[in-house]
């Protein structure tokens, strides 16, 4: 290493410690020759490099809405779904950014009997934002309170297998679970499952108190939420504040980040993608993970009870156009399969979906539906372009003599009123790190978020049977199975695989993005840092 090159790597690391101006770093540098360009550049990497605490994150977020609340059993959209990863919340266990599970609030892990009992041993020394020490006991009553009979939480049919969960003493809890699960913690990341004070066995949740890196300072829903840092937080995080807002119209979302409002937003307008690209000290967000675009038909109404019309429609649709044109390119064409490819045990079934318009004009003729017309509701709260999709659709349909009505539904509201309402409508998910997580709560008979109203009996038969199963061989043919029925014979349309598209200011540094989530998955609040 030349004398040149030493001080230079001095002058970096001084950077990321906050030690040496961006002027001094650049008079040093362009005197050594560098571009002005070269020298900028060179400043914004070595001042990520370093993570330090300090600074407010603000991020503008395609999501959120007026209905949206603290209880967390109905969180279901992208920016209440933070409130349990990263910000006021944290559960038993993480995701890390190789798709592992990691302890959090619980220290250690261990199985036994199979896979069918679960120890959790709980990290000594945890306070709630209010003082109050964290318990087996919060823990037990957390997990009842979505478990319990009456229970309209998501997460219920996440941990459809548990029988029971109990404290062993103030620092140990036991689930047992109706069969073998080694994939278990994996389930405990399901975001509404943070951990709560509670008292006399019921949870606290209305206050936002939770043991998460910020306490709540204000949530005016639809609009912002601002949380400050928690110096008690057991684990490690480096904003002194957040200020998430939600701005569910595109471009006014991308108009906040440029005109500085912002330090990130996620769910980029692909189609302006350039005009992010080239703006001043900007990274684009691209992250390629298990996130997919739908359009849910109920299949125990009609029309879509008939199977010859949910293959018409599957056949009418030109998945790689959408693809190009509402993606940009930024994803993949689905296969009706909500296993990624890239995650353990998928498959890809066959027939693919390609585009065949005379297949589907025949499905179309063989079910009566000639000179019929079908509602598909459409919002952009679904997911970015999404009205634009099913425009794009209905125009795709037409060649197969399949009329579509497509209904503009209001971005406000979307997720309470449309979504696992009507009969024919557009969504998105959000990743989720094993293929159990994904088949449990969208397909599995008894989901909350069942938006199909999909109940084959094997299909659940098969979703036990592998969860329980510790052989990998065996398990991969019962979720190769598996997913080749919801393939065949679901109604979930899995239009597009996406990748998580955003823009983030050179002045926030991060590590390796995690990948099963948006929003670093979803840990971007405790993982990321002020430059």
């Amino acid at each position: 290493m030349t004398e040149f090159e030493m001080k230079l790597a001095m002058a970096k690391k001084a950077v990321g410690l906050g030690k040496l101006s961006r002027r001094d770093f650049m008079a040093f540098t362009m005197a050594s020759g560098m571009t002005l360009a070269a020298s900028q550049m060179m400043f914004a990497s070595a001042a990520r490099a370093e993570a330090k605490k300090g600074g407010t994150f603000k991020a503008g977020i395609g999501h959120g809405q007026t209905t949206d609340s603290l209880d967390p059993a109905t969180w279901s959209n992208g920016f209440t779904f933070a409130f349990g990863k990263s910000v006021m919340g944290a559960p038993l266990v993480q995701v890390n950014d190789k798709n592992v599970a990691v302890p959090h609030v619980a220290e250690s892990f261990e199985p036994s009997n199979g896979a069918q009992k679960w120890v959790f041993k709980i990290r000594k020394g945890i306070t709630f934002h209010d003082g109050r020490s964290l318990t087996a006991d919060d823990v037990v009553n957390t997990i009842n309170y979505h478990i319990a009979a009456d229970s309209k939480s998501p997460a219920k049919s996440v941990l459809s297998s548990v029988t029971s969960v109990k404290a062993d003493g103030a620092d140990t809890v036991v689930f047992e679970l109706k069969g073998g699960n080694a994939d278990f913690p994996f389930l405990l990341t399901d975001y509404h499952l943070s951990i709560y004070p509670s008292k006399d066995g019921k949870i606290d949740f209305a206050a936002g108190i939770g043991a998460g890196p910020y306490k709540l300072k204000s949530f005016e829903p639809g609009i912002k939420l601002v949380g400050e840092r928690n110096e008690n937080f057991f684990g490690t995080s480096y904003f002194d504040s957040i200020e998430m807002l939600s701005i569910v119209d595109v471009a006014a979302r991308t108009n906040a980040y440029l005109a500085g409002e912002v330090d990130f937003i996620d769910r980029a307008d692909l189609k302006t993608i350039d005009m992010l690209k080239g703006a001043p000290n900007t990274e684009l967000y691209n992250v390629s993970g298990f996130a997919h675009y739908t359009a849910p038909m109920m299949v125990d109404r009609k029309p879509f009870d008939s199977l010859e019309v949910r293959q018409a429609i599957k056949y009418a649709i030109n998945r790689q156009e959408l693809v190009d044109k509402i993606l940009f390119g930024y994803g993949s064409p689905g296969n009706d399969n909500p296993i990624s490819a890239s995650m353990k045990f998928a498959v890809n079934p066959a027939p693919v979906y390609s585009y065949d318009p005379d297949k589907a004009a025949a499905l179309w003729k063989k079910a009566g539906m000639e000179g019929k017309t079908v509602d598909l509701s459409a919002s952009d709260a679904a997911f970015a372009g999404g009205v634009d999709a099913a425009l794009l659709m209905a125009e795709q349909a037409k060649k197969a003599g399949i009329n579509i009505n497509v209904v503009k539904e209001p971005n406000d509201s979307y997720w309470d009123n449309v979504w696992l309402k009507k009969d024919w409508c557009l969504c998105y998910w959000g990743g989720r790190p094993v293929a159990d997580m994904f088949l449990s709560i969208s397909l599995a008979a008894d989901a909350a978020w069942n938006d199909t109203h999909w109940k084959n009996p094997r299909f659940n038969e098969l979703l036990l049977a592998a969860r329980a199963e510790t052989d990998d061989t065996k398990r991969a043919a019962q979720y190769a199975e598996a997913q080749q029925l919801v393939h065949d014979d679901g109604g979930q349309v899995v239009l597009m695989y996406n990748n998580y598209v955003g823009a983030l200011s050179t002045g926030v540094g991060h590590n390796t993005f995690n990948s099963d989530f948006d929003h670093d998955g979803g840990y971007m609040y405790e993982r990321w840092w002020k430059a």
